[in-house]
Order: structure tokens, then C-alpha cells, then sequence
């Protein structure tokens, strides 16, 4: 959890939680995903078995992986399952988010990509970085990667990044005021890491006041976060 800023109040609210809704309607299209949610809805009609799902944290890869599990009842591998999928064969469709990241067994996982790439399965995966950047010790595995159709996850505009704190907000059930939602997007970082970011702040700062999220609140959490983006950046 971020730490409220030094000169807010020293009562911390209880985090209760939240659920971001994965459903299908509520997922939010614009220029940035269009091609990706396209790519999805598509499913069984990929004219290939991968498709690879490339954004940053919280640019809703999780959520059209979400939608390709309800739609095709996809297993989903984890760490601990992936090397039993593979071993256990069949033509399931298969998720493996955060590819990247995870530490998934390179063998499993080479083992998996030849059964998409013979037709045997339907495979989504998800990375923040890009295919380069993977910890991956082997170029066969690297090579099979590379040759499913990627679909980045950007955000692409103002009015899509309004869209977004909305939703942000909305999985809080919390309503704020467009006018606020328009200050914000006007200045802060672009990127759906920030906004997750900033509308979490926003929320603890509002519980903390005991107010609503108005525009005081988020110049306070906007200051916060420049601030803190300016030291990052002097120790770089």
C-alpha cells in the first residue's frame, strides 16, 4: 500500500478491499486495445493457436484474459501447474499471465508453445515487457514466442484515460465529480500504472479526511505523486 503523503492525516483509514470487475461489458475499448479486444472476441477463430497480450500494470490485460477464460473455459496455468499441464497433454485452451515474470519452467513452457503452434491448443499469454526483455535461457523458446501475433495494450488518449479513472473508480464504487477526473487527467503521468496509482491514493486520502474525492484532494495527491516521481528520478 503507498503511504499517505508525510503532511496528511496521521489516521490511516482500514483498507477493506476491492474487486475490479472483469466482466465482458465492462470492458473499456479505445484506440490503445481495440486491436487486442478484437483479437479476443475473435476466439475460435484465431488463423493461429497464440496470441500474446503486451501493457504495462493495470492496462487491462488481465481483464480480456479474464474474458478469454469465460468465453472458451480456458485452464489456467500458474507456477505450480504449468509443468502437470504440459505433461498431461489434451487440446484445452490455456492462459499463462505474466509470462515475463513468474518463473514458469522454460520446459513446460516450450512444450506448450509447439501444441499451439501445431494447432493442438489455443494459448493467450500475457507480459508487461516485451518478448527482449524475458528471462528466458533458451533462443528455441524464445524464437516460438516470437512468432505469436503480439497486441499491445496502450493508453491512447485523454478521453480514454478519463475512461479508465472512471472505471478505477467505479470498481471502488465511488463516483466523483468529471470536472475533478478532468483535472486529474490534464496533469498527471500517462500511463494506466498511474492511474491505478493516483485514484488509490485519491481514495485513502478522501477516507482519511472524510470527505468525497474533490479537487483538493487529488492536487494533494497529484503533488504527492510528482513529488515522489522527482526523487525517483534524481537517484536514477
Amino acid at each position: 500500500m503507498m503511504p499517505l503523503p508525510e503532511n496528511g492525516p496521521r489516521q490511516l483509514p482500514l483498507d477493506l478491499g476491492h474487486e475490479p470487475s472483469l466482466a465482458e461489458a465492462d470492458f473499456l475499448v479505445g484506440e490503445g486495445n481495440a486491436l487486442a479486444h478484437g483479437r479476443i472476441l475473435a476466439w475460435p477463430h484465431w488463423p493461429d493457436g497464440m496470441t500474446l497480450l503486451v501493457g504495462p500494470s493495470a492496462s487491462g490485460k488481465s481483464h480480456l484474459a479474464r474474458i478469454f477464460v469465460d468465453r472458451s473455459h480456458a485452464l489456467v496455468a500458474t507456477p505450480q501447474t504449468i509443468s502437470a499441464i504440459a505433461s498431461a497433454g489434451g487440446g484445452l485452451p490455456l492462459l499463462i499471465e505474466d509470462v515475463d515474470r513468474m518463473g514458469y519452467d522454460e520446459h513446460a513452457l516450450f512444450h506448450l508453445l509447439n501444441q499451439a503452434m501445431r494447432g493442438e491448443r489455443s494459448l493467450l499469454l500475457t507480459a508487461r515487457e516485451d518478448i527482449a526483455h524475458w528471462p528466458l535461457r533458451t533462443d528455441d523458446a524464445r524464437s516460438r514466442v516470437r512468432r505469436a501475433p503480439m497486441f499491445r495494450m496502450e493508453v491512447s488518449d485523454d478521453i480514454e484515460l478519463s475512461q479508465m479513472l472512471v472505471k478505477l473508480f467505479a470498481d471502488r464504487q465511488i463516483k466523483v465529480d468529471p470536472k475533478v477526473v478532468g483535472y486529474v487527467v490534464r496533469r498527471m503521468e500517462r500511463s494506466p500504472e498511474e492511474a491505478a496509482a493516483l485514484v488509490d491514493l485519491m481514495d485513502r486520502l478522501a477516507l482519511a479526511k472524510g470527505s468525497a474525492i474533490t479537487r483538493n484532494v487529488a492536487a494533494e495527491a497529484l503533488a504527492h505523486r510528482q513529488d515522489m516521481h522527482g526523487a525517483l528520478r534524481e537517484q536514477d
